[in-house]
């Protein structure tokens, strides 16, 4: 599968999380998951590149 990659804010990203729950648990469920991951990889890379 080809990936692609897109950046957000992390105010458009809790949008778009926001907006997915309003949508049946099954149908989304692993999409959320992995925005999650996504996000807190990055967002701990970047406090520890800060340090």
């Amino acid at each position: 599968m080809q990936k692609i990659n897109i950046s957000f804010t992390v105010e458009e990203v809790n949008l778009v999380l926001k907006a997915l729950g309003r949508q049946p648990y099954e149908d989304v469920f692993q999409l959320i998951g992995n925005i999650q991951d996504q996000a807190q990889t990055q967002l701990q890379s970047t406090v520890i590149n800060k340090d």
